[in-house]
């Protein structure tokens, strides 16, 4: 990032705290002239109304009670809108002509719901309905507009004509704006609140205030700590190819885990050794699904969805779609055997909260792993493939995981990272720790130099993805990161991509890029920054998992 970027950023915060400070019983000329103050001016004054409601800002200093009600106001609007596009894709279904439409159709319907839970949420529990921070408000918010761009981006893959696109992205691009403001409101209350405890001498990140440490149960730890067959723990329903289990296919038992009453329990799916040939889903509320399999060479669940065969979108091309909060998965691959022909085509999508992978593999070539949004854990992982292989706008760490560069098509590039953080804001980033990045047996066979290999490149303007503590294979190519395209200028100033410790033939700095937004970090308590602790307070769920995890460097 810039200086001039970065004291603008600045300004702004200062800015719209000086604003919200002043907010009481004012007039709807002085709401204007706060709204100028955030980044999407005429949005906020055309949307945004007083509101009435209480927030729950007892107890807290008189600015930051002020502060609240502009947020809040901010939220309002943004849910407003947020029906009203729900309702346009509710009528938008009846011009659906082709296939390839009502894929997008559903992809967006779905996507928008999620954006309406997400704001609906985040408000209730703003106001005192959940326990929740203004950490946990900015995850959610930053998936609500992620989730908007999202459904834009399904058009895209598949070229539908304007008269499908257009509604969807008229109604879309107010939305974006309305919940991009409200990132910046709460985001400048962060900031103040951390310069508070700053000044204060407090700890500016306690674990404890991110999510309640006891969600997942002691039984559920000795799950994960071994092999399901080696413990006392009963699974709630066993998948089996050879007919021993209670169900054939994985989907028939995680829809069986859909239908229970009580979501707070962990719901563990046993899936023996097999193959499964299908494409699952762990719908929007059906939390706390646990899969575990008898290792990742052995249980496997595989898919061939592809944008490039003209029918699916990159959300939708996905083997596994994950959406339910707090899903566990241990001892599994996850595949996408669409080929690297077939472009985009996806092995596991998660925008699962609070998600554990262990143990796990991903396999595929282009897309292969899709963190789309909210705070994901991979430790001990696999994961293979070759063009933006791991992307999406999460908070995602890789702790001790393996990734393998594969050999792509003729003319193509291998890029490892594409992050999608598309505001300053937002509390998302890919952060690969102690880990390992190889060439696969097949790139090896092709011949050293036939095909180059980056550590990431700008999927949007504020991407950020940092590699700490990781052994480099020699393909990564010496300048290390890639740029997007045909985009010679797009992101450089604004992204932030960075290297802490790295070790091996590809880790020299010497020749690295020059962007402004490359920083090679010498110091560790920058590159605490995106650790489990430091980039969403992972002590405070993982250490109740029974998942080994490092929360420092």
């Amino acid at each position: 990032m810039s200086i001039t970027t970065f004291l603008s950023l600045i300004l702004c915060i200062i800015i719209i705290i000086s604003l919200i400070t002043t907010i009481s019983s004012s007039s709807d000329e002085e709401l204007s002239s706060w709204c100028k103050e955030t980044p999407n001016p005429e949005s906020c004054t055309r949307f945004v109304t007083r509101t009435g409601h209480p927030t729950s800002s007892a107890g807290r200093p008189h600015h930051q009670r002020r502060a609240a009600t502009f947020r809040e106001m901010n939220i309002e609007a943004a849910l407003k809108k947020a029906l009203d596009v729900q309702s346009q894709l509710t009528r938008l279904k009846s011009t659906c002509r082709t296939p390839q439409e009502t894929t997008v159709w559903s992809d967006c319907t779905k996507l928008h719901a999620g954006t309406v839970r997400h704001l609906n949420t985040t408000l209730s529990c703003l106001r005192g309905g959940g326990r929740c921070t203004d950490f946990d408000a900015q995850t959610w918010l930053s998936s609500a507009l992620t989730n908007v761009a999202t459904c834009r981006a399904g058009s895209a893959d598949l070229n539908l004509p304007p008269r499908f696109v257009d509604p969807i992205l008229a109604g879309s691009s107010n939305l974006s704006e309305l919940i991009t403001n409200t990132l910046a409101v709460n985001g400048a209350m962060l900031a103040a609140a951390a310069e508070e405890e700053e000044e204060k001498g407090e700890n500016a990140s306690s674990d404890d205030e991110f999510v309640p440490a006891g969600w997942m149960r002691r039984g559920g730890r000795r799950l994960l700590e071994g092999s399901i067959a080696s413990v006392n723990v009963k699974a709630d329903a066993v998948v089996a190819k050879d007919g021993s289990g209670k169900f054939a296919t994985v989907q028939a038992a995680i829809d069986l885990a859909g239908r229970r009453g009580d979501f707070g329990e962990r719901f563990i799916i046993r899936v023996k050794r097999g193959v499964y040939v299908e494409n699952i889903e762990v719908v929007d509320g059906n939390r706390n699904v646990w899969l575990v399999g008898d290792g990742l060479e052995d249980t496997v669940i595989t898919g061939h969805r592809s944008v490039g065969s003209g029918s699916y979108t990159t959300f939708s091309s996905a083997t596994a779609g994950i959406d339910g909060a707090r899903f566990v998965a241990r001892g599994i691959t996850f595949a996408n055997t669409a080929g690297p022909k077939k472009g985009q085509a996806v092995a596991l999508r998660s925008a699962s909260d609070l998600a554990v992978f262990y143990q796990c593999s991903f396999k595929g070539y282009q897309d292969t792993l899709f963190v789309q949004t909210q705070r994901q854990f991979f430790r001990e992982c696999h994961v293979s493939g070759t063009v933006d292989f791991i992307f999406g706008n999460a908070a995602a760490v890789f702790q001790k995981c393996v990734i393998y560069v594969r050999r792509p098509v003729p003319g193509q590039t291998n890029i490892i990272t594409a992050q999608g953080r598309v505001n300053a804001f937002e509390h998302t980033g890919i952060s690969i720790h102690n880990s390992k990045i190889l060439a696969s047996a097949e790139l090896k066979a092709a011949g050293p130099g036939k095909f180059e290999t980056y550590l990431g490149r700008p999927w949007m303007e504020y991407s950020r993805a940092v590699i700490m503590k990781t052994y480099l294979h020699r393909i990564v190519n010496p300048a290390g990161w890639s740029k997007w395209g045909g985009k010679d200028d797009f992101g450089l100033s604004t992204l932030y991509f960075g290297e802490y410790k790295n070790f091996g033939p590809g880790s020299s700095l010497r020749s690295r890029v020059k962007w402004e937004g490359f920083h090679a970090i010498h110091d560790a308590v920058t590159a605490k920054h995106f650790t489990v602790r430091g980039l969403y307070a992972g002590r405070s769920w993982l250490s109740s998992t029974g998942v080994p995890f490092n929360d420092g460097l």
